[in-house]
């Protein structure tokens, strides 16, 4: 991998569209599709959607704690969706938001960022939480790798806003220093839901990619991209999740919909 995270990301999105689509094997949605609550229900349905979207998203989004909650067993299954992702190209931000300090955030930039580990994605999520410079270690590891993370900044959960609020800013000067000079796009990414009525900080600075969750589901649209993202819409990232998972018969047409829909917004 010699090609930065950045470059790789933004190849993706113009050659496919700007859109993550998430992988989420919840119990509910395991019901749904009729499938057993369990690792082999897990892995029916991961194979489902990777066959699905594989060849037309330009970034799959796995959630780790689907997975974690079986085990070794459902670990086992997050391997070979990720290595099957990969193998086709297809890039893979991991869904875990891990966030602690010194060896232990070491450790888990080893687990997720190293070429040589099992679960070696390109980009996971991180939470900032214990403060922006326990996050020094994911982001020297995403640097000496080719890879990038993703700093929860202002996300599409109601029940982070007023913890979300107070840091942001440290937040998103973190994440703009560490890009700084970095083309065509830093390592660094935030979290921005593209469900948030306002976002008042300087995107134009952030030299970074935006995921941006959110879209169904949690009641955004993709015309709220370009009212967000306007200044920076090509770093724009959009996810959707349950919105195209409900069905797995129209997984596929609704990736489609929603990638077009979501472009259409973003280059207007």
């Amino acid at each position: 991998m010699n090609e930065s995270f950045g470059i790789r990301l933004l190849s993706r999105l113009d050659k496919y569209g700007p859109l993550c689509v998430g992988i989420d094997p919840s119990p509910a949605l395991l019901a749904a599709w009729g499938l057993d609550d369990s690792p082999a229900g897990l892995e029916r349905f991961s194979r489902t959607v990777v066959d699905a979207v594989g060849d037309v998203a330009a970034v799959v989004k796995p959630q780790s704690a689907f997975y974690e909650r079986w085990g070794s067993r459902g670990i086992a299954v997050l391997e070979s969706v990720i290595a099957d992702l990969r193998e086709a190209g297809t890039l893979v931000i991991l869904d875990v938001k891990r966030g602690d300090i010194g060896s232990t955030m070491a450790a888990y930039a080893e687990a997720y960022l190293d070429r040589g580990s099992p679960l070696a994605v390109d980009a996971v999520t991180l939470s900032p939480y214990l403060g922006f410079g326990s996050l020094e270690g994911a982001i020297t590891s995403a640097i000496a790798n080719d890879a990038g993370v993703f700093v929860l900044a202002r996300t599409s959960n109601p029940e982070a806003v007023a913890l979300q609020t107070a840091v942001a800013g440290e937040i998103f000067a973190g994440a703009a220093a560490a890009n700084a000079g970095r083309a065509p796009l830093g390592p660094v990414g935030v979290v921005i839901g593209a469900n948030l009525s306002t976002l008042d900080q300087p995107l134009e600075q952030l030299n970074g990619p935006i995921l941006a969750p959110g879209l169904g589901a949690q009641g955004a649209a993709p015309a709220d991209l370009a009212r967000l993202f306007a200044p920076v819409r090509q770093a724009v990232v959009p996810s959707v999740s349950r919105a195209v998972l409900a069905d797995p018969e129209r997984i596929r047409e609704l990736v489609l919909r929603y990638r077009d829909d979501c472009a259409r917004h973003l280059s207007s």
